[in-house]
């Protein structure tokens, strides 16, 4: 069996749960047997080798752990796991990436060995970084990871020129965006979106997993003129929504979201938007380590000029809308010359239904092997 396979598994069940700490997952083995295993708790709560030691019990002593993510030697909110380790009588580590923080990063691997502890690194590196990579941009930055989504057709437009956009993407996509919600601390569009779509940004599906209670989303619109209705119907679902608006806001529009249930967070900003700059440093401020954004095109077309986009997931559904007043999903200033555009790497290509989904990545891997 592949023990860190398994404890990528496990680390799934904690994907978009348990911010601002990174998803791990750990295994502990015995004689080929999995003695204990454990994936990470909601904050203040145990990390996932203090999971599987606590199931293991007695059996930890001479056993072999797989563990996702290098472990914690740092007192934070909860004692240091390599100290756990230790005490429990482990003799062997397999750890897939080291930990980026600059209180671990090749620390708590370099204690286990200090201790007499075998440690092996790098087993199923590139998954475990994946899994790791909003955890890991937001450990370094302090700000989110950026996921630009968005639906278009064969031609490149997310509606036709009358503005309808029900559905360009199948069944399976919208699905898929509702799990991606799911693994995201929070969403974020356009008021154009909310304006036109009055959409909901909850997720809808995905609940459940793993046992783990589920939050919905932080909802955040970008308003710089507070176009927002107060019965938009994101301020009357569960959960909370952020409307970014400049400064000064008109105190009556402002008085009217509060009332409903929504923050009014005024901002700076230049030619008539938001300094999206600003939003994103206060995200982070707030430990939103992951941030799905599903569009209009003017928002996205800001955040791509400004370099603010980590990864791309792009639903081509085979349709041909046509038009030259259609919309396109990603407007903004652009590349004037071919070799000035984004080319992403690490793409991956995949068929859900009748659609094709394109991810990629716009920068290299922040989390890596030791």
């Amino acid at each position: 069996m592949d023990y860190m396979q398994q404890a990528l598994v496990l680390a799934r069940l904690a994907l978009g749960q348990v911010s601002p700490n990174p998803p791990v997952g750990a295994v502990i083995v015995a004689n080929d047997t999995i003695v204990g295993q454990g994936y990470t708790q909601p904050p203040g709560l145990p990390h996932a080798e203090i999971m599987a030691l606590r199931q293991a019990g007695e059996a930890a002593r001479g056993a072999v752990l797989y563990v996702t993510l290098e472990p914690c030697c740092h007192y934070g909110k909860t004692p240091p796991c390599t100290k756990a380790i230790i005490e429990a009588g482990i003799k062997e580590v397999h750890l897939a990436v080291s930990d980026p923080n600059p209180l671990v990063s090749g620390a708590g691997a370099r204690e286990l060995e200090d201790h007499g502890i075998t440690v092996y690194k790098g087993e199923h590196a590139a998954e475990a970084s994946e899994l790791t990579e909003a955890f890991c941009k937001y450990i370094v930055t302090r700000r989110p990871f950026v996921t630009a989504k968005f639906a278009m057709s064969l031609d490149g437009k997310i509606a036709t020129r009358s503005g309808d956009s029900r559905w360009i993407s199948g069944v399976e996509s919208r699905r898929l965006v509702h799990h991606l919600r799911y693994i995201s601390d929070a969403v974020m569009v356009g008021a154009n979106t909310i304006r036109v779509d009055d959409a909901r940004l909850t997720v809808r599906c995905c609940g459940g997993k793993g046992g783990m209670v589920k939050k919905q989303p932080l909802r955040v619109v970008m308003d710089s003129r507070l176009r927002t209705g107060p019965g938009a119907r994101l301020l009357h679902e569960p959960g909370s929504t952020i409307i970014a608006t400049l400064k000064p806001a008109d105190e009556k529009k402002k008085q009217a979201l509060l009332d409903s249930g929504a923050e009014v967070l005024e901002c700076d900003g230049s030619e008539g938007r938001v300094d999206i700059h600003q939003v994103m440093t206060i995200l982070g401020e707030r430990e939103i380590t992951s941030l799905l954004v599903e569009g209009g095109g003017v928002l996205l077309g800001s955040l791509f000029d400004q370099g603010l986009v980590d990864k791309v997931t792009v639903f081509i559904a085979p349709l041909v809308l046509g038009g030259a007043r259609a919309k396109t999903a990603v407007a903004g200033k652009g590349a004037a010359l071919i070799s000035e555009s984004l080319r992403l790497n690490r793409v991956k290509v995949e068929n859900i239904g009748d659609d094709i989904v394109i991810t990629g990545y716009t920068r290299e891997q922040t989390c890596l092997p030791a």
